[in-house]
């Protein structure tokens, strides 16, 4: 347990906490707060250094303004577009999936829009997101929580327990929501203590691998690397969205669906 996945997340979300709120932040007293070892500390700012959100320096790091996000942020009119989208995304989605299936969700809130199509299904849908509880589904719809530690400011459920309930599941299909993607940089996100869940929905999918992303999201990338772009097998998005970045991932293999807002 000592140094598993989520252990090592949850130390790094508290370090970039640490630089949140100094900017500057040296290795001797980012030890002695977090109380681990100063070569762990290197460690972990060698990584974030690599991801391009500090500078190091001998003995430290700083910040680099502009480069963290909590999550993500839209303005009003870009949540309505996205809304459009997300349930054109949702609905289409809904279709691939087959009586009998078992279904991995991750905290999308597209993903989440699936329920509201998913009609005389017998399916089993099991997701970290704690949105689930109390939204309307089809009675034919198991829904099953990983449980785990509740993420606050999203409402998801992260960490060990999480990805222990994961490990015991074998799914169909997994659909996954993202803050970006692209072929240089993968499926990312801003929230880093999500990306192990969602590297496990992956791990632990036997069939197709769904990302479902509004085309703003396209070509996009984000503090946290949830996986390569070799882990899918189709994006869905709708009309408009990069068409030169849509252009790289099907030489790379990745199936595309681009969907009509009217769809």
């Amino acid at each position: 347990m000592k140094n598993s996945k989520s252990v090592v997340l949850k130390r790094q979300q508290a370090l970039l906490r640490l630089l949140k709120e100094r900017k500057t932040i040296d290795v001797d007293t980012a030890s002695q707060k977090l109380g681990v070892s100063p070569t762990t500390i290197r460690r972990d700012l060698d990584m974030f250094e690599q991801q391009h959100l500090v500078e190091r320096f001998h003995g430290g790091a700083r910040l680099l303004e502009g480069t963290l996000h909590e999550e993500d942020t839209t303005s009003k009119d870009r949540a309505f577009m996205d809304r459009e989208q997300k349930e054109v995304i949702a609905r289409y989605a809904a279709g691939l999936i087959n009586d009998g299936d078992t279904v991995f969700m991750n905290s999308s809130s597209t993903a989440l829009l699936m329920l509201d199509y998913l009609k005389g299904k017998r399916v089993i849908i099991v997701t970290n997101n704690a949105g689930v509880i109390g939204y309307p589904h089809d009675p034919a719809v198991t829904i099953l929580l990983t449980g785990g530690e509740i993420y606050q400011r999203r409402k998801t459920l992260i960490g060990e327990f999480a990805l222990q309930t994961l490990t015991k599941i074998n799914a169909d299909k997994v659909f996954l929501g993202v803050g970006g993607i692209s072929v240089a940089g993968g499926l990312t996100t801003s929230v880093l203590p999500e990306t192990a869940v969602n590297e496990m929905m992956m791990r632990r999918c036997q069939g197709a691998c769904y990302v479902l992303a509004p085309r703003g999201k396209i070509g996009q990338e984000h503090n946290f690397l949830s996986g390569s772009i070799d882990k899918i097998s189709t994006l869905i998005t709708c009309e408009g969205a990069d068409a030169e970045e849509l252009q790289k991932m099907r030489a790379a293999g990745i199936e595309v669906i681009e969907l009509g807002l009217e769809s």
